[in-house]
C-alpha cells in the first residue's frame, strides 16, 4: 500500500487530528513515513493562531511542488484550521494542491485519499484537475475523534473531549477555524481513556478550545457540578490512570466546583494552563477576555490555596493595537507578581476578518519585539526560581522515555509538569517514582540514578 507523511504546525489539538487522521489511513492499511521523499501522500495539517504558522505551511507546500515534479503520482493535501479558513481560496493559489480539507472533515480524509491515490495509479489525474475541497460544517463531527494508536512504551495520551469555541475574543481566529462548542459525551470520551489505560496509558491530558467549558450547553449540572468536573470524576475513577491533565481553559471557566476539585481529585496533578493574555484591564476589555487582572489575580490565590504547591503557566500577548507603554507596564508588573511557573509570550499578530486585526493604532513592530524579550527576561527569572527550589528535593515523575536531547538518559515529567532527565534503564519507562534532584538548567531539572534503586 502507498506510504503517507504527515507534517502538523499549532497546538496539540492539531496534534491530535493528525494522530486520528493516521490511525484511520493505518487501518486501511497506509503505511506511515517520517520520510517525505518516500511518501506518496503528503498531508500538512496547519495552524492559522498566528501568522507565522500559515507562512510555514504555505512555504513548505511550496517545496513540495518540487517533489511533485519528479513524482507526479504525489498526492498533496492541506488540513486543518488554514484549511478551514481559506479553503477554495487555497486551491487557486495552489493549484497542484489535490486536497484542501477542514477541521470538520478529518474522519473524511481517509475516503478522499483513497479516491485521489487510486486515480493517481490509474494515471487519471493531471495538473488540470479540479481539486478535492471540503470545509463544509457537519454535525456530530466531535465525536468522529476517538479512539487511538499505543506506541509500545507509550504512558501518556492526550483526548480530545470537544471541538469549537464561543468566546470571540477579539485577537482569536479560532471560532472561524473550528467552529462552535461541541462536546463528546462523557461516556464516549471515558470509554476511550479505558482503553488507553489497558494498553499501558497512564497519563491523559484532556483537550478543548476552552477546556473547563466542556458540555455547558449539551449537558446538565448535577449537585451544583458542572459537565467538566463532572468528566473529571470519571476519568479519574478509570483503572490504570495516575495522572489526569487538561489544557487549555479559561479564567471564566473556575468556578467552585472546579477549584474545590483540585482539592478533593488526587489524580488531578497539581498544574493548570491558566492564559492571562494582558495584564491591563484596558486592553482585557478590548480583547473581550471577560475578567479583569484583579479577578485574575483572585483566582490564582484561590488555586494556589486549594492546593499549595500548584504551578501556574499562562500565554501572553504582547503588542496588541493600543498597547500603551502603561498598559505593558501593567502585564509587566502582573507577571512579576504572580510568578508564573512558565509562561509563553507572544507578540500581537493580526488575523484575517478577527475584530483586532482593524483597530487603529496598531503597535510598530520593534516596539512589540522589546516588550517580548522584556517580558521573557522577568518570566525565565521565575522559571529558574521554581527549578532551583527543587535541588536536593525528591520529586514524582512519570517516566516518558528517552531524552529528546540526549537519546542515552531517559526523561519524566512531574505532577507540575517539569522535565525531569536522569540515567535508567528501559524499565523505568511507564513508571511512576521519585527521583532527587541534583541541578537545574534553564529549563530541565536532572535528577540523581542512585535514588531510582529504592524506587523501582
Amino acid at each position: 500500500m502507498p506510504s503517507v507523511h504527515i507534517k502538523t504546525y499549532g497546538c496539540q489539538m492539531n496534534e491530535r487530528d493528525s494522530e486520528q487522521v493516521a490511525k484511520m489511513l493505518g487501518e486501511r492499511g497506509y503505511r506511515m513515513t517520517d520520510n517525505e521523499a518516500e511518501a506518496d501522500v503528503i498531508l500538512l495539517n496547519t495552524c492559522s493562531v498566528r501568522d507565522m504558522a500559515e507562512q510555514k505551511a504555505i512555504g513548505k507546500m511550496g517545496m513540495l511542488r518540487k517533489l511533485r515534479r519528479e513524482r507526479p503520482h504525489l498526492v498533496l493535501g492541506y488540513l486543518g484550521c488554514m484549511a478551514q479558513a481559506r479553503g477554495g481560496e487555497l486551491a487557486k493559489t495552489s493549484p497542484f494542491v489535490d486536497l484542501v480539507v477542514g477541521t470538520h472533515k478529518f474522519h473524511r480524509v481517509a475516503d478522499y485519499v483513497d479516491d485521489l491515490v487510486r486515480q493517481r495509479l490509474e494515471e487519471r489525474i493531471d495538473d488540470q484537475r479540479l481539486p478535492i475541497v471540503d470545509v463544509a460544517e457537519e454535525v456530530g463531527s466531535q465525536s468522529t475523534i476517538n479512539g487511538q494508536e499505543v506506541a509500545a512504551g507509550q504512558c501518556t495520551a492526550f483526548v480530545s473531549i470537544m471541538q469549537g469555541c464561543n468566546m470571540r475574543c477579539t485577537f482569536c481566529i479560532v471560532p472561524q477555524t473550528r467552529g462552535a462548542e461541541r462536546a463528546r459525551s462523557i461516556g464516549d470520551i471515558v470509554t476511550e481513556v479505558r482503553g488507553l489505560a489497558d494498553r499501558g496509558v497512564r497519563e491523559v491530558t484532556l483537550l478543548g478550545q476552552i477546556v473547563n467549558l466542556y458540555g455547558r450547553h449539551e449537558f446538565p449540572r448535577r449537585d451544583a457540578t458542572s459537565p467538566f468536573v463532572q468528566l473529571l470524576e470519571a476519568v479519574s475513577e478509570v483503572d490504570g490512570i495516575e495522572r489526569v491533565r487538561f489544557t487549555s481553559p479559561h479564567p471564566i471557566g473556575f468556578r467552585e466546583d472546579l477549584i474545590a476539585a483540585f482539592g478533593r481529585l488526587p489524580k488531578l496533578v497539581e498544574h493548570v494552563h491558566l492564559p492571562l493574555q494582558s495584564g491591563s484591564d484596558r486592553i482585557l476589555k478590548l480583547m473581550h477576555r471577560g475578567y479583569t487582572a484583579a479577578t485574575f489575580r483572585n483566582l490564582v490565590d484561590r488555586l494556589r490555596a486549594e492546593r499549595p504547591g500548584i504551578a501556574i503557566t499562562t500565554d501572553i500577548i504582547v503588542g496588541f493595537p493600543g498597547e500603551t507603554g502603561a498598559d505593558y507596564a501593567a502585564t509587566h508588573a502582573l507577571t512579576d507578581e504572580v510568578g508564573f511557573d512558565n509562561a509563553f509570550v507572544f507578540r500581537y499578530s493580526p488575523r484575517q476578518n478577527t475584530p483586532a486585526s482593524t483597530l487603529g493604532d496598531q503597535v510598530p513592530e520593534a516596539t512589540k519585539e522589546w516588550r517580548n524579550k522584556d517580558l521573557l527576561e522577568v518570566v525565565n527569572r521565575h522559571v529558574a526560581r521554581h527549578l532551583t527550589s527543587l535541588i536536593g528535593q525528591k520529586v514524582e515523575i512519570l517516566c516518558e522515555g528517552a531524552s529528546r536531547n540526549n537519546p542515552q538518559r531517559l526523561s519524566g515529567r512531574t505532577r507540575t509538569n517539569k522535565i525531569v532527565v536522569f540515567e535508567g534503564a528501559a524499565r523505568h519507562i511507564g513508571r511512576i517514582f521519585d527521583v532527587r534532584i541534583e541541578r537545574a538548567s534553564s529549563s530541565t531539572l536532572y535528577g540523581d540514578p542512585a535514588v531510582l534503586e529504592d524506587n523501582v
